[in-house]
This record gives structure tokens, C-alpha cells and sequence, in this order.
């Protein structure tokens, strides 16, 4: 009976070893994870079990230095896996609580915005994680303001040219140094910035701050600033627009415009003599359109004392095309001693349909 037992329990043993070795293999890990989530959103509204991202950068609350602005955000994770995840982030500017641009890409922690910003205006901006149609809560708002002055522009009606942050949106001719929190200082008579105008402007104002021009300076019928059609000689050029701080004799402002109709221009003891400080900064106005032009000069600014005011009617249009203007003025036929006033600083650019705002006037 003990024998037969044991060759019974022998049987029992090998079946048992028989079918551990037949068993199958654990199925393998998936290689890609995915974020657990179910149908049902969450109290906030999203569907993707994860963190929100972390606003990194620009600080809360930050007033930006210049208008190039990349928000950075810390990476979400998901509550239920652990390891990196495959996300898209998808970011929100905002001005006055309507979305000015959004952005979603793949593993985007650093987003650059193209929308052109405001000046002195406040943005806010939030982040989330997002996987296929699904998505994650949103990270903490946070604001930015942008300075109260814009970056330098030309387009079609308009041109801004700071020249204080070293740099222009016209093209340097000659010798020009930038001055830095300064301007543009236009070393020699040769020396001038042109823009090429988008489109023609048949009325409006070209407006500078000039500083280190004295009564006397060098040269004979040098300019503050100019306009003509195209690029033929300034002297005779059919749309010539001439603002002058002569330097022989010193110190007579003068102008000359030339329309499609007419001429205008100071003449005799239209010339008048004007005292100037190198040490002073001098606002530069000229308007035109509806058969008027005017120049006004404002000693310290566009609030200081004004201590000059002329102008004429004229027929026809001011119509040049192409329309270029200058800060100072190229040579004409007369030489290189009547081209730019030498040695004049020169800052905040104007060139509009639309009046001088208050930033240009800082």
C-alpha cells in the first residue's frame, strides 16, 4: 500500500510540472504611455489627466524691457504614469480678455508670440497640456506690460524711427553714429538716413527732435530734414520739399515745397534768423495737405517755447512717387555744403497722416 501511494503522488508531481512549463509568456509593456484619462472632464473642464504647466517666464507682473517677448512654461506630467510623456502644449495671449494669438505644437515649453504688441498695454497668457483631441487644465494666468514706447516701423501712412536704441528703419548714407538713450548723430554734410515711403502721402507731417545744431554751423543752405520723388537731384527735383537751417548766413530757417501746381517757398525777409543752442533739443514740425503747408520749431520740445511759426497756402497736391524722405538731405547740384546740417543729433521720427502721439515725444 506504501508503494502504491508514493508512485501516486510521483504521478501527481510530474502533471504538475508539466503545465508550469506550458504556461505563456507575460504579455509586454506597451512602448509608448499615454496620459490616463477617462469621457468624463473634470471640474475645471479638461480631459487629460495631467498637471498644468508651470508659467516660467517673463515674471508675473513683469513690465518688458523692449517688445520681444518668449513665454516659457515647466512641463506637465501625468498623475497616473510615471516617465516623460509625448505632449503638445497650447498657448493663449490675451488683451482685454479676447485671445490676440494662440500656438500648439509638440513638447513646446517656449513659445515666441508674432502678433505685433501694443505699447504701455498689459497682456495675459496661460499654457496646457494636450494629447490628440484631449487636454489638460490651464496653468496660472500671469501678465506683462509692454514698454510705452513701440519699436521703429515703416508702413504704408506711417513712419516711427526711435534712433535712440541704436538702430533705424531707414537706410544710413555717410557717416552716422548712434548716440546710446541719445539718437542718430549725422556726422558731416554727406551724412543722411533715407526712407523709401510704402505708398504716397498727400498730406500729413514729417517731425524730428534735433539737439548740437548752433546758429552757426558750417556750410551754406544745409537741411534738417527733406522729401523729393525719387532719387533725381534734390535742387531740381520736380516734388522737392526742403526744411533749412542755413549755415550762411547762420542761423535763417528757410523751405521750399513744389507740388503738382505750384511752388511755395520763403523769399526775402521771409527768411528769418533764429537763435540756437547745441545744448537744446528742437522739435521740427512740417505739415502739408489741403493746399497748406506750415513749419513750426518748439525749443525744448513738443511743450517748450515755440520760436517759430510760417506757412502757405499752395495749388495742386503734394504728390511725390516714389515718395522718399530724409533726415538731413542728400547733395544737390550746389554741392555737399548744402546737403545735411553737420553734427546734428537727431531723434524720434515722425512721418504720418495721423498727428505726433506722446511717446514720440519722449
Amino acid at each position: 500500500m506504501k508503494k502504491t501511494f508514493f508512485a501516486a503522488a510521483l504521478v501527481v508531481l510530474a502533471a504538475a510540472v508539466a503545465c508550469s512549463d506550458t504556461s505563456p509568456s507575460p504579455a509586454a509593456p506597451t512602448s509608448t504611455p499615454v496620459a490616463v484619462n477617462d469621457s468624463d472632464a473634470a471640474a475645471d473642464g479638461s480631459t487629460l489627466k495631467v498637471t498644468a504647466p508651470g508659467p516660467v517666464a517673463p515674471l508675473n507682473g513683469a513690465i518688458l524691457s523692449d517688445f520681444e517677448v518668449t513665454l516659457r512654461i515647466a512641463a506637465s506630467t501625468a498623475k497616473f504614469v510615471s516617465g516623460p510623456m509625448p505632449f503638445a502644449y497650447r498657448y493663449e495671449l490675451i488683451r482685454n480678455g479676447t485671445v490676440v494669438e494662440s500656438a500648439r505644437d509638440t513638447n513646446l515649453l517656449a513659445w515666441k508670440p508674432k502678433a505685433t504688441l501694443e505699447s504701455n498695454a498689459q497682456y495675459s497668457w496661460h499654457a496646457r497640456a494636450e494629447q490628440g483631441t484631449l487636454f489638460g487644465p490651464w496653468s496660472p494666468t500671469w501678465t506683462f506690460t509692454t514698454p510705452d514706447q513701440p519699436p521703429g516701423y515703416m508702413v504704408p501712412g506711417e513712419v516711427y524711427d526711435p534712433l535712440f536704441d541704436g538702430k533705424t528703419v531707414g537706410d544710413i548714407n555717410g557717416s552716422v553714429t548712434f548716440v546710446p538713450g541719445i539718437g542718430a548723430r549725422l556726422n558731416g554734410f554727406l551724412s543722411h538716413i533715407e526712407y523709401v515711403l510704402p505708398s504716397t502721402m498727400v498730406s500729413g507731417q514729417i517731425s524730428v527732435l534735433v539737439t548740437n545744431v548752433a546758429t552757426n554751423t558750417e556750410g551754406g543752405k544745409t537741411k534738417i530734414m527733406a522729401m523729393r520723388e525719387g532719387r533725381s537731384d534734390l535742387t531740381t527735383n520736380d516734388r522737392r520739399f526742403t526744411i533749412e537751417k542755413r549755415g550762411d548766413p547762420p542761423g535763417i530757417i528757410a523751405w521750399r515745397v513744389i507740388t503738382s501746381n505750384d511752388q511755395i517757398d520763403t523769399v526775402g525777409r521771409e527768411r528769418v534768423e533764429r537763435d540756437f543752442s547745441p545744448s537744446k533739443w528742437y522739435l521740427w514740425t512740417a505739415r502739408w495737405g489741403n493746399n497748406r503747408f506750415d513749419l513750426t520749431i518748439d525749443e525744448n520740445g513738443a511743450s517748450g517755447k515755440r520760436i517759430y511759426s510760417f506757412g502757405k497756402n499752395y495749388k495742386g497736391t503734394y504728390d511725390p512717387t516714389p515718395h522718399l524722405a530724409y533726415l538731413g538731405a542728400p547733395p544737390g547740384r550746389a554741392g555737399a555744403d548744402d546737403a545735411t546740417v553737420p553734427g546734428m543729433t537727431a531723434k524720434q521720427l515722425w512721418i504720418s497722416t495721423r498727428p505726433r502721439p506722446a511717446f514720440a515725444n519722449k
